[in-house]
């Protein structure tokens, strides 16, 4: 076997492995799948009437192994009420400062110059964690604002709207089901099959496997130019502390472009 079949052997195994809980492949599965997000809003937020009006990747898809999957999601309730929702996948980066720096960008997206504020849509931020980050052994923690009113607190109610998805909870309810159906990697094991489909597709099928397949190839490609382009900076860095050639020369040298030489001895100056 030469090592291009080798790779694609390695890509098939690893793609066995992936479940909707690793980052990106949520992304994949549920980008254009808007009867697998009704279903997971439903469960969440409990709302049995939810209509999906668009779903948006946040990020392009580049990375299975590490970066935060996010999902835009603008929805309709039964009473026609419109809200739009975060879905981000990662337990990295779900703290609490996080989740209000993301709940404060979902503001800023969802109003438009000369929006009157109080017509702003009520906005959720979920976060989808594979461990229970708030070690409270609950399905769901909700996260709200509240008025302290001498010992009484009222609910703020500005729309505004943060939930922290427990990963690990097992329950046998639907919340269960569903954090089982993100943990599972075969398809035919899993709960709901508005989940299922997508996965078998990507797993299963002879296309979606070669599209899995492309993304990972892609991805290797990419970091290996992320790699040679780092060790190219280190190196014009330390050229440039040397002072022996022209910044032309070193641009030259390490295949960077001018500008980026020049940004790197900016950034010697300001250490030195």
């Amino acid at each position: 076997m030469n090592t291009t079949e080798q790779i694609h052997q390695e890509d098939l195994e690893r793609l066995k492995s992936l479940r909707y809980m690793d980052d990106d492949f949520m992304t994949v599965c549920l980008a254009d799948n808007f009867e697998g997000v009704e279903l997971i809003l439903q469960i969440i937020l409990g709302k049995s009437n939810i209509k999906i009006k668009s779903v948006r990747t946040q990020e392009p898809l580049k990375n299975l192994q590490g970066r935060s999957a996010t999902l835009d999601v603008h929805a309709v309730d039964s009473d026609n009420k419109e809200f739009d929702v975060e879905i981000q996948r990662k337990d990295a980066g779900a703290g609490a400062k996080r989740a209000r720096h993301n709940s404060s960008l979902l503001d800023a997206h969802i109003l438009k110059a000369g929006d009157d504020t109080e017509d702003i849509p009520d906005s959720y931020v979920i976060f989808i964690t594979e461990n229970d980050v708030m070690k409270g052994n609950q399905p769901i923690y909700p996260v709200e604002r509240y008025v302290t009113i001498g010992e009484n607190k009222v609910l703020f109610g500005d729309g505004s709207h943060i939930l922290y998805v427990n990963g690990k909870y097992r329950g046998n309810d639907e919340v269960g089901k569903l954090m089982h159906d993100f943990s599972c990697t075969n398809p035919d094991d899993m709960n709901y099959e508005a989940l299922a489909k997508k996965a078998r597709y990507f797993k299963q099928d002879e296309k979606g496997v070669a599209t899995m397949c492309k993304m990972l190839e892609d991805m290797r490609n990419e970091a290996a130019q992320e790699a040679e382009q780092k060790a190219n900076k280190k190196t014009a860095a330390h050229l440039i502390k040397l002072g022996k050639m022209t910044l032309e020369e070193i641009a030259e040298a390490t295949e960077l472009s001018l500008d980026v030489v020049k940004e790197l001895e900016n950034q010697s100056m300001q250490l030195a």
